[in-house]
């Protein structure tokens, strides 16, 4: 009689673990796609703001420099590269650059860009309306595209004593093969 509630008592531990375990897993494959909306949404660690409904709120007579910077993986056959190496904005106004992408291989390949944004403070004032890095490219046997990124810098970028001294912004861009890295041709 006495071993009735010490197995009852077992069997709730046991069935305690297991719906631990379980939950543990889930939050383990939830989080990468969590942290990248969390950094996404507040610019950590240098991640731009994404807001594809953003209205540049106007410029507010502060200018910094932008800078662009395109890599791509030794296992994509690309060539990546900005059009211009270093823009002067003023902050709060919308802007538009552009990357040129070639294949230069004889296969069609689609590739998807990570990006970046540093120094890592100034990530959660550079905000994103438009890029090509929000959806994966292809690129046929020796096509050369260009791609074009809109964006603005958060007025809040001159306000704030963090990033009030800073007088460049690097945008960064690495190409990464999708997948195989190869799509039908």
């Amino acid at each position: 009689m006495a071993s009735r509630p010490i197995d009852r008592a077992k069997r709730r531990t046991g069935l305690l673990m297991l719906l631990l375990v379980a939950g543990m897993t889930a939050l383990g494959f939830a989080s990468v796609p969590l942290y990248r909306l969390f950094c996404q949404a507040t610019g950590f660690n240098g991640t731009a703001r994404r807001d594809l409904v953003a209205e540049a709120p106007g410029a507010v007579g502060t200018l910094i420099d932008v800078r662009f910077d395109g890599n791509v993986s030794p296992k994509l056959p690309w060539r990546f590269e900005p059009e211009r190496r270093v823009m002067r904005v003023a902050v709060g106004a919308r802007q538009m650059a552009f990357f040129t992408a070639t294949n230069l291989s004889d296969k069609t390949v689609t590739g998807s860009a990570a990006f970046n944004v540093s120094p890592p403070q100034a990530g959660q004032y550079f905000t994103k309306i438009q890029c090509f890095c929000f959806t994966e490219q292809t690129l046929r046997p020796g096509e050369r595209v260009r791609m074009p990124v809109v964006f603005y810098v958060d007025p809040g970028f001159a306000k704030n004593p963090d990033t009030r001294d800073i007088s460049e912004i690097t945008l960064s861009y690495t190409f990464f093969p999708v997948a195989s890295g190869e799509t039908p041709g």
